[in-house]
């Protein structure tokens, strides 16, 4: 078939390659859930790579997901629709097959601050947020990461201060979603007192809250993430979470996003791949179409390889999840296997594109990046990597 040289490649078709049946044993229910999801980022596709070309965060397609109610990921949040472990995970993969900026919003929308309010806040706190969080009128930030302490956020060094009947916050935070987006903060902080981390309800207008978006990034530029200077702000002693007694106590909301980090992974994977595919069809090279030539062939089934044990870890993962019986562990080596799988498939498909792989208009470029900070966050690589060896071997290689 021979094409119009100026005519578009039509990448962006979702093939759906469940070569194995990962999840082919879906429920009306979940099938319902990632339905919306799906809805969700064919609205976006048109008009996200200008957004992320500009660097300009769109709360309007943030507060979309609001309305479609893609952000209570599994938890039980009155008036709202509940997701099982598998549907939860379906979302957040749909989400990052559009794009990973609006994925990175709801995750720290829902799978932070949302889970944040549920587990840790006090019924008057939940009556207060857990609606106007869920539906996305209120946008929240989680600050934990520090401009010194990332991988060992145990670490942090924001201090808190009881004074009569409020607290006296004082830090920095770095990397912060939806961290000067106008709303809420979660701010984890060190009890001067026990030196004990615990958990504060602040909002963005208090005094002393300073927050300015990150500016500079070549990935996820879609959304902005905040540096946060907190100088001596008080909040009444009604703001702190009450269930949070230490880091343990943070570690509960970080395993569960995790898990959606390897789901996240697999969403950017499935979208280069399948894009790779569709133009192995559509363009030809040497007199017939790329996709039968050999080597290209086979660089399609090591993608699918990958692909399908990234779906395999998922919906394994899942099962534990649905079961109550994850393991940090388990939510660790999902991630740690899932992001690397993605930056070889994203590799192998930018460069099966040719040049027509780093223009934004066939979308694989911008995966291609935003893979990137999600192979970081969440738990870099080499501390994932050191979470599994300490547990095969009972031997701590960090503090």
């Amino acid at each position: 078939m021979t094409r119009d040289p100026w005519q578009d490649y039509d990448l962006s078709s979702a093939l759906d390659i469940d070569y194995l049946q990962a999840f082919g044993a879906l429920d009306h229910a979940d099938r319902v859930h990632w339905a919306r999801a799906r809805q969700y980022g064919e609205e976006i596709l048109p008009v996200i790579n200008e957004h992320w070309e500009n660097g300009h965060y769109p709360l309007d397609l943030v507060r979309r997901m609001g309305q479609l109610d893609l952000f209570t990921d599994g938890l039980q949040i009155p008036g709202h629709a509940h997701f099982s472990a598998l549907a939860a995970g379906l979302v957040a993969m749909e989400l990052s097959r559009a794009d990973g900026s609006m994925a990175a919003a709801a995750a720290v929308q829902g799978g932070l601050v949302l889970r944040s309010l549920r587990l840790f806040g006090t019924p008057a706190q939940q009556e207060q947020y857990l609606e106007p969080v869920a539906t996305g009128q209120l946008l929240g930030g989680f600050a934990l990461t520090e401009p010194h302490h990332g991988s060992d956020s145990v670490g942090l060094e924001s201090s808190a201060r009881k004074d009569g009947d409020g607290w006296i916050l004082n830090g920095n935070k770095k990397w912060i979603g939806n961290g000067a987006a106008g709303g809420i903060t979660i701010v984890w902080a060190r009890d001067e007192a026990d030196s004990q981390v615990k958990g504060f309800i602040v909002e963005q207008q208090a005094e002393g809250y300073e927050a300015v978006p990150v500016r500079g990034k070549g990935v996820l530029r879609a959304i902005e993430q905040a540096e946060i200077r907190l100088t001596d702000v008080r909040v009444p002693d009604s703001a702190r979470l009450s269930e949070v007694a230490s880091f343990k106590d943070v570690s509960k909301a970080l395993v569960a996003t995790r898990v959606n980090v390897g789901w996240s992974a697999l969403g950017h994977a499935q979208f280069v791949f399948e894009a790779a595919l569709q133009y192995a069809k559509q363009r030809s090279q040497f007199g017939k179409p790329l996709g039968a030539h050999q080597m290209v062939q086979e660089r399609l089934a090591q993608m699918l390889a990958e692909i399908t044990n990234m779906q395999l870890q998922c919906a394994a993962v899942a099962a534990v999840q649905e079961a109550g019986a994850l393991k940090d562990t388990q939510a660790s080596l999902l991630k740690y296997h899932n992001t690397r799988a993605a930056r070889r498939v994203a590799a192998t498909a930018r460069d099966m594109l040719g040049g027509n792989g780093i223009l934004l208009e066939n979308h694989v470029i911008r995966h291609f990046g935003d893979i990137e900070a999600l192979h970081t966050y969440e738990g870099t690589e080499s501390v994932q990597a050191l979470i599994l060896g300490r547990d095969l071997t009972g031997f701590s290689a960090f503090s």
